[in-house]
């Protein structure tokens, strides 16, 4: 529900009922993830997705039966000879959607879930969507707090127990347990939707490139951080779309802040008294990804001086460089298409070939490390 939350915030606030379908579970080339949504208001407006446009007709009828009666609906959508290009997916994927309808008296902690994302605060808010506890049923919770009941104390603890775990991952997915709690047990399904802050995106070199890749980080649903050591460049007017912008030594100011395994480390100063110490700091941290702008010639001038300073052959095997796919990409905009490219297959473990020319899957699941939209798993 992240990717259209702002949007049903509106109609919650204004004591609009609706009903949301969410992907819960996918199969094959399904077009959407696990975590995409669809809204659909009492008055008849659509909000969002949850397949590209094969399905939603078919959902928008659900929802609407579903604010008729008040009962939740899992619903799951296929190719198969008779409807695959009317209700079904022509892509040839399967999804399982569960619709609910939302309002204060069904989602009393909806409040608490919108001001917790608008601080960028960790929370979860787990659902039944199968089992003999009432489907729709749901706990919402933090790191230490939680909110709502199942009137089922071990099923709850064990519940809260995992979805923290998945909250701390940033994963959206399923979880399978017994009525009791029992992590063997597949009598109850329950649905965790994490809502983890944004990855982090920072961008090292207050160059013209540097807005390029600082705009596309944002549309790719980073929270993006321009670092410079030099004022005269690091201004907020000149990268108006950064969430922030830095006037610091690159290394010390790495070496400062949180980096985690959803990080996305771009270093376009090419320039070796910035490049070396900084990239000493990032390629020890636990960064998704790394990358270094320059020529051929820059790179192994690089690489030659980070040896010398006793970097191991592993570390430097984590650097991407020269940064970005080979697109014939020349003027900025370009070069950050380049590398958003990069960074996207790095995170979805794609090819980076033309689709023309493979014959793997085109939607697969994410690598060990996570992508900003939502990281999903069957638990």
């Amino acid at each position: 529900m992240r990717d259209i939350l702002d949007e049903v915030a509106l109609w919650y606030r204004a004591g609009t009922r609706f009903a949301i379908a969410t992907v819960i579970r996918t199969w094959s080339s399904s077009p959407r993830a696990v975590g995409a949504s669809m809204a659909v208001s009492e008055a008849g407006e659509v909000i969002g997705s949850v397949s590209g446009g094969c399905v939603e007709g078919a959902v928008y009828e659900v929802a609407q039966e579903v604010l008729r009666t008040g009962q939740p609906q899992s619903v799951t959508y296929g190719v198969s000879d008779g409807d695959a290009f009317s209700v079904g997916l022509t892509c040839g994927g399967t999804l399982e959607l569960f619709v609910q309808a939302v309002d204060p008296e069904r989602f009393d902690a909806f409040e608490w879930l919108l001001d917790n994302v608008s601080t960028q605060q960790p929370i979860a808010v787990a659902t039944i969507v199968a089992g003999s506890i009432r489907r729709g049923a749901r706990l919402v919770l933090t790191g230490s707090l939680v909110a709502g009941s199942l009137g089922h104390e071990r099923l709850e603890q064990a519940i809260v127990d995992d979805a923290r775990g998945m909250l701390e991952r940033g994963v959206t997915g399923l979880l399978h347990l017994g009525p009791n709690g029992e992590r063997r047990g597949d009598d109850m399904a329950i649905f965790v939707e994490s809502y983890a802050p944004p990855p982090r995106m920072v961008v090292f070199g207050a160059i013209d490139f540097a807005a390029a890749v600082a705009r596309i980080g944002k549309f790719l649903g980073y929270r993006v951080t321009v670092c410079d050591a030099r004022p005269i460049f690091a201004t907020r007017r000149r990268f108006p779309e950064a969430d922030e912008v830095v006037v610091k030594w690159p290394h010390k100011y790495l070496a400062e802040i949180d980096v985690d395994e959803r990080t996305v480390l771009c270093v376009l100063t090419h320039d070796p008294k910035f490049d070396v110490p900084l990239l000493q700091v990032a390629l020890r941290t636990e960064a998704g990804y790394i990358g270094a702008m320059g020529s051929r010639r820059t790179h192994d001038d690089r690489v030659a001086r980070l040896r010398e300073v006793g970097m191991s052959e592993h570390e430097l095997g984590r650097l991407r460089s020269p940064i970005g796919l080979d697109l014939g990409a020349r003027t900025p905009e370009e070069t950050a298409v380049s590398i958003a490219a990069e960074i996207i297959s790095t995170f979805r473990g794609g090819t980076g070939q033309a689709l023309t020319n493979t014959r793997d899957p085109i939607h697969r699941e994410p690598l060990a490390t996570v992508w900003p939209g939502s990281r999903s798993a069957l638990v």
